[in-house]
């Protein structure tokens, strides 16, 4: 597997998988500078708006769903959007008490020249991985998180916004 370049039962010590997280978060930083300096948007906005274009009139709570985040901040990425002319919010033909969300010709023509992937790199990265694999950085991740004792609900903010 390329970037594995130990052997497998080598001693490891903190500074090497110190040094593995800051190749993956500058990847992560990297990749949203980029999209903010295409676009002048954060890459969690950029991520919302690329959902409402693939699906039109969906709401606030599948944006949620979506991007795995809390309703409140997709509810202020949205409120965002639309300041920005990018979504507009119109009730639903059905049941007037829904908010549909869609994508704006401006919302288009900004994610024309955004560079994917709009939900940002980690994710496909991820979702590259075996399951094996990612059963064990989901374990060990854990541990570092009770390490760390930090708060698990943090889960649900998008990495663009940290």
């Amino acid at each position: 597997m390329p970037g594995n370049t130990l052997p497998f039962n080598t001693p490891i010590d903190s500074t090497q998988v110190l040094r593995r997280f800051r190749v993956v978060f500058n990847a992560i930083r990297t990749h949203f500078r980029q999209v903010e300096k295409a676009s002048g948007l954060g890459g969690a906005q950029v991520w919302a708006l690329s959902l409402i274009s693939i699906h039109p009139g969906m709401g606030v709570g599948d944006i949620a769903k979506g991007m795995d985040t809390h309703q409140s901040t997709a509810s202020n990425l949205i409120k965002l959007l639309v300041r920005k002319n990018l979504v507009v919010m119109t009730k639903s033909l059905q049941d007037k008490r829904v908010v549909e969300l869609h994508i704006t010709a401006a919302g288009q023509a900004a994610l024309a020249n955004i560079p994917g992937p709009f939900e940002g790199v980690l994710p496909g990265a991820l979702s590259q991985l075996e399951v094996g694999t990612l059963a064990s950085l989901y374990r060990d991740l854990g541990l570092l998180i009770d390490a760390l004792h930090a708060d698990e609900s943090a889960g649900q903010t998008p990495l663009a916004n940290l």
